[in-house]
């Protein structure tokens, strides 16, 4: 008696439910992650021991380049009352209350426009009395001209009364309309230098001279974590 063969049916996999979770878990990913933006100069810090991490929230940075040049960047708070527009805007009002301090006679204003520009960018690095020609160049010149440019104007200066442009950042970050980035500067983690590892250490110690003179006496100084080879 002949055997019976059983017709074999073909063998699929339904993809459907697959493809769904693997649009969601991708949009998850870009409504959550954090872009790295763009610096105004390539940092190469010094390998450490240390394994603490720097925050990514209610923080000032003090980019040092190799050259001396001084950019600084401003976060805020991940939450939407006070993300970093908020404060950086804030910033540029802060400054400019401040440079009139010692320069009453100065003509220094800002359009709402122009705040609102400062406020979307990562960093700056230009003297008070040019942001506002260099903010209202094209985006790719304002980087070329960031790159060309002095830098945050700093120097050696053991005179709170008369502090350089580096002190009234640093008093106008101070006096953020977010309280959480004051607390986070009082205690020590709202300040980090970024410095290279070429940079002479003369030109690190003018910024951080600069911070004590003004009791900013806690900062982080940041670093890459050392490797088995080095």
């Amino acid at each position: 008696m002949g055997k019976v063969k059983i017709k074999k049916k073909e063998t699929r996999i339904d993809m459907t439910a697959m493809s769904d979770v693997t649009v969601l878990l991708l949009t998850f990913f870009m409504l959550t992650s954090t872009f790295l933006q763009k610096e105004p100069v390539t940092v190469i810090t010094p390998p450490s021991v240390s394994e603490e991490k720097v925050p990514d929230a209610n923080l000032l940075s003090v980019l040092v380049s190799p050259e001396g040049k001084v950019f600084l960047e401003v976060l805020g708070s991940k939450d939407s009352t006070m993300k970093s527009e908020t404060v950086r805007a804030d910033l540029l009002k802060n400054m400019v209350a401040e440079y009139k301090k010692t320069h009453p006679s100065a003509n220094l204003a800002f359009t709402n426009k122009e705040i609102e520009t400062f406020s979307k960018l990562n960093a700056f690095g230009v003297p008070i009395t040019k942001m506002k020609e260099w903010l209202n160049l094209e985006p790719d010149q304002r980087d070329k001209a960031l790159e060309a440019g002095p830098g945050v104007p700093i120097n050696m200066n053991e005179d709170p009364n008369n502090p350089n442009e580096f002190q009234m950042w640093i008093r106008a970050a101070y006096n953020s309309v977010n309280p959480e980035l004051q607390e986070s500067m009082v205690k020590g983690r709202g300040i980090a230098i970024k410095a290279d590892q070429t940079t002479p250490y003369s030109v690190v110690n003018v910024v951080m001279d600069n911070l004590q003179t003004m009791k900013m006496n806690k900062f982080t100084l940041m670093t890459a974590l050392k490797t088995e080879e080095d």
